[in-house]
């Protein structure tokens, strides 16, 4: 493999890793508290909160994330709304992930011992006070794994926006190659992913560790 050619690529492959960076970073700003709030609206007693969470969910968890890239990018101008590439591209994925999140979240909620509720009611607590205070911190650690499968997958995911031509990792390895005829950019944009995943989950491992024994010491 000709090395001098690797780092002729590197400048493009770069510029690419920097976006595929700013999408996985912009989705888990907004999708993770967004998550919450779907969650909360899913289980909650007001029936039409419910029932729109719920649909927004199903809706989100059952098409594909390229379909609903789609959508945005294409079908909104449509109805008069219209995004840039990366704009679109960073809303799609805020809101397909929200809802990936929201089920996590709310498993994890649903996970806790109905008599906690219970308890925390007959000391006077509110509803919003039980979650806030007793659930929520409760459900962290049962969360962390499932999250963090999901953030790992964003970063994959993350390649799908080639398809509305947003200059991601991928696109810059595949222009490499169509202008080249060489397929040495896939296998260093491949390492790329590798190594980002395998970070990600050495970090990760750390936060389940952690999670675990804090969990253990309040038992």
């Amino acid at each position: 493999m000709d090395l001098s050619y690797i780092a002729a690529l590197m400048p493009a492959l770069m510029q690419g890793l920097w976006q595929t960076l700013k999408i996985f970073a912009l989705t888990l700003v907004f999708s993770l508290p967004l998550g919450l709030v779907f969650t909360l609206g899913s289980i909650s007693r007001v029936l039409p909160l419910r029932w729109l969470a719920r649909g927004y969910i199903w809706i989100f968890r059952g098409t594909p994330l390229m379909l609903q890239l789609f959508f945005v990018y294409y079908g909104l101008p449509f109805l008069g709304l219209t995004f840039d590439r990366f704009p679109a591209a960073v809303l799609t994925f805020v809101l397909n992930y929200a809802a990936y999140f929201a089920e996590i979240y709310r498993g994890g909620i649903q996970s806790i011992d109905r008599g906690q509720h219970e308890a925390a009611k007959t000391l006077g607590f509110t509803p919003w006070q039980t979650m806030r205070l007793i659930i929520i911190p409760q459900t962290v650690s049962r969360v962390i794994p499932p999250v963090c499968n999901e953030t790992i997958t964003l970063v994959k995911d993350t390649a799908l926006v080639t398809a509305i031509g947003v200059g991601e990792l991928l696109k810059a390895a595949q222009g490499a190659v169509n202008r080249d005829v060489n397929i040495t950019a896939y296998v260093v944009a491949a390492v790329i992913y590798l190594a980002i995943t395998f970070v990600m989950t050495m970090v990760y491992e750390r936060l389940e560790k952690y999670f675990s024994r804090h969990q253990k010491k309040e038992a």
